[in-house]
């Protein structure tokens, strides 16, 4: 914990009450009996992970109604990310709605929707508020201006690109398969070879990474997709990020899809891309929409994909694999195609 009048850091132990947050001296290894001093949970706002000071990544901020602010510094991230769930809980103790919300959001997907991996890679690279570069040390080899996976997601967290660090990590992700960043050292390498998406990018702090050179090129060699005018008229229905299957390289990327009425069409778009413009999209008349089993990996999908899955076929029988966040956004989705095919 930094200290008020002389600012020093001190070890403390704290205990968490619905309304307050104690903290106490410890000596010979024992707290006191009594507490040093508190902190009033009430108007309280948290910031967590919190950037302020470039060599305490595990800090937790608080601020007071009364404008007094506390840093606390925890020992790992899991740590540091528990305390600021409970604490986050206990401000809004008496808003029993908000206490649940900020549970499921620890483990959400819920990307923005207007968001553009450029703009976040312009943010990176900005020199006063972009991502700390380092050098560091991996298996012997010295590598220059890198950073860490988990100061990467730290950094998404507090700059409000993601709410969680499971989304953070997604985006991270879609950075590193849109070739922004790319891995550096061993153990980052060896997990892009994981078949599994999600463990393709380490929220780690010995898992390193750095800009792509290419990441600085706005040009893309694919082919231009073109669609008709009148398909993109109709009235939005649903929108939203999922993941979706590739289907020459079966690889999994995110996509943002949108559900238009009167024409029915759903078209999915890449948010690297900053023209708006779909990269891909078919009409749902005579489409099959179903939700694949959640045990296992189903036959047609390709990698250590499982759950929340759901699947199109055309009427030209053409298979589309896709993955929601979680069960119920799987069924919200089906729900809304199903009346337009």
């Amino acid at each position: 914990m930094d200290g008020h009048v002389v600012r020093n850091w001190k070890v403390r132990w704290f205990v968490l009450l619905q309304d307050k947050l104690l903290y106490y001296k410890i000596e010979g290894g024992k707290k006191e009996p009594s507490p040093k001093g508190r902190i009033l949970l009430d108007g309280c706002t948290i910031t967590c992970p919190c950037l302020e000071y470039e060599n305490r990544p595990l800090l937790i901020k608080l601020k007071t109604k009364t404008n007094t602010d506390y840093f606390l510094e925890c020992c790992s991230r899991e740590e540091r990310d528990s305390w600021a769930l409970d604490i986050t809980g206990a401000i809004h103790a008496g808003h029993p709605v908000q206490v649940q919300e900020l549970h499921k959001m620890k483990n959400s997907f819920k990307l923005l929707e207007n968001i553009s991996l450029h703009n976040i890679v312009e943010r990176m690279y900005e020199s006063s508020a972009g991502i700390k570069l380092t050098r560091n040390l991996d298996q012997g080899n010295r590598y220059k201006e890198t950073f860490t996976g988990s100061a990467l997601v730290d950094w998404l967290i507090s700059n409000s690109f993601a709410v969680s660090r499971f989304e953070a990590v997604t985006l991270a992700s879609m950075l590193m398969d849109e070739n922004f960043i790319r891995p550096v050292g061993v153990r980052s390498t060896e997990a892009t070879r994981s078949s599994d998406p999600s463990e393709k990018f380490l929220d780690d702090s010995t898992a390193l990474y750095m800009f792509a050179e290419s990441s600085k090129k706005n040009t893309s060699s694919k082919e231009e997709v073109h669609f008709n005018i009148s398909e993109l008229s109709g009235t939005i229905v649903k929108q939203g990020f999922l993941v979706k299957q590739g289907h020459k390289r079966k690889n999994w990327k995110v996509r943002k899809f949108v559900l238009r009425a009167d024409p029915a069409f759903l078209h999915y778009y890449d948010p690297t891309k900053e023209d708006n413009k779909p990269v891909g999209g078919f009409s749902l008349r005579g489409c099959l929409v179903s939700a694949l089993e959640d045990n296992g990996v189903p036959a047609g999908v390709k990698g250590n994909v499982q759950g929340n899955l759901f699947k199109i076929i055309t009427k030209n029988d053409i298979h589309y694999y896709i993955q929601a966040s979680s069960k119920a956004e799987r069924v919200q989705w089906i729900e809304a195609i199903k009346p337009l095919t």
